[in-house]
């Protein structure tokens, strides 16, 4: 049997996702194992698995700082008994108000979040004087992504002047996320990151000057292998806790393993040629060209020409020997996004199905 081959896989339904519980193990051991298990140097963000089960293997491993996405994210982590989640996506709106409501509801858990502006501060300042509480948060840094984050210029150093107005806030260091560099070519993609951070690394020493506690959350997956030699950057993989098909052809020099695959099945063979899966676009995630969207692992020689909402067409060599009901494995190219379509995950070990973890954090709500 090949690794993934799953003994009662006709109790499993499709489409759905599979997590083989050995492969999350190994890849949870492996990213301490690049930091020598120094947990200090770790902030793994939990976009990528979104389950309670996934934070309490990382928090038994001795790791419990963790980065997010969305409120949702940093309530199931603060649950799971985190010691501190950053919210790395710049907070609007309500969000503003849901964020201070998890820190008086959570006062175990240390909640940060991410600021490039000074209305945001203002903002955040005025529902922490409304709320009596301190907020912490991160100045987010345009490191040439252009998604978010302010440019290293005078305008960041007025923002730093203007800190100090606000009594409510405190002031916790740099966030740097990078993840526009990810060339296959180690090398070339490492002198990539660290010329990046030339101009990062000589503010983050000047505002170390007059506060030594400051911290510098840094990068993904794709740079974990850069960041972590540097004893000023806490890292934040996320991806690798999973893995996937994207990362796996151009991250080569790291050794994670396949840790969650896609269940179809065959349901027709509508003409010579072409057989028809349940797996469409609302199976795996579609962002990118439908030949980057997953690989099938036991079936060669395929071409997956399109997807609707709940079907997935694809010319196959091998039609006479393919049946009805057959069962595809698949490994998605983008995990994360994947991931977020489904409310649960069959569990995998010894190849049989032992249990059903929850994706909880899928939820943009889940109480606050």
């Amino acid at each position: 049997m090949d690794w993934y081959e799953i003994k009662g896989i006709d109790r499993i339904d499709s489409p759905s996702v599979v997590l083989y519980q050995e492969h999350l193990n190994h890849n949870l051991e492996k990213m301490l194992e690049m930091v020598t298990n120094d947990v200090s140097k770790l902030m793994p963000h939990i976009k990528t698995n979104k389950m309670p089960k996934v934070i309490q293997k990382m928090i038994s491993l001795g790791v419990k700082n963790f980065k997010a996405s969305t409120i949702a994210e940093a309530e199931m982590a603060a649950r799971e008994g985190a010691s501190s989640v950053l919210i790395a996506h710049q907070l609007v709106g309500p969000k503003i108000q849901r964020f201070a409501e998890l820190c008086i509801q959570f006062p175990n858990t240390e909640f940060t979040t991410i600021v490039d502006n000074s209305f945001t501060l203002n903002k955040l300042h005025n529902e922490a004087i409304n709320k009596n509480i301190t907020i912490g948060f991160y100045i987010d840094i345009n490191n040439g992504m252009n998604r978010s984050g302010i440019e290293i210029s005078p305008k960041l150093d007025k923002l730093v002047i203007e800190i100090k107005e606000y009594n409510n806030l405190f002031f916790k260091g740099l966030h740097v996320y990078d993840g526009h560099l990810r060339d296959s070519n180690f090398a070339t993609r490492k002198g990539q990151i660290d010329k990046g951070f030339n101009s990062v690394n000589s503010l983050f020493k000047k505002l170390k000057l007059n506060n030594t506690e400051l911290k510098m959350i840094s990068g993904g997956t794709p740079s974990f292998t850069t960041h972590l030699s540097n004893d000023d950057r806490i890292c934040s993989p996320g991806t690798c806790v999973l893995w996937d098909w994207g990362y796996s052809k151009i991250l080569g020099e790291q050794e994670f393993k396949f840790a969650a695959l896609l269940i179809t099945r065959v349901i027709s063979k509508p003409t010579m040629g072409i057989i028809t899966i349940d797996l469409g676009h609302k199976a795996v995630s579609a962002e990118n060209s439908i030949d980057k969207r997953v690989r099938f692992l036991n079936i060669s020689n395929y071409e997956l020409l399109s997807q609707s909402e709940e079907h997935g067409v694809l010319k196959v060599e091998a039609w006479e020997k393919i049946q009805i009901g057959d069962v595809i494995y698949g490994i998605p190219y983008h995990i994360c996004p994947t991931i977020n379509l489904y409310d649960s995950v069959s569990v995998i070990h010894n190849r049989k199905k032992i249990a059903d973890w929850p994706i909880t954090a899928r939820q943009r709500k889940i109480t606050i």
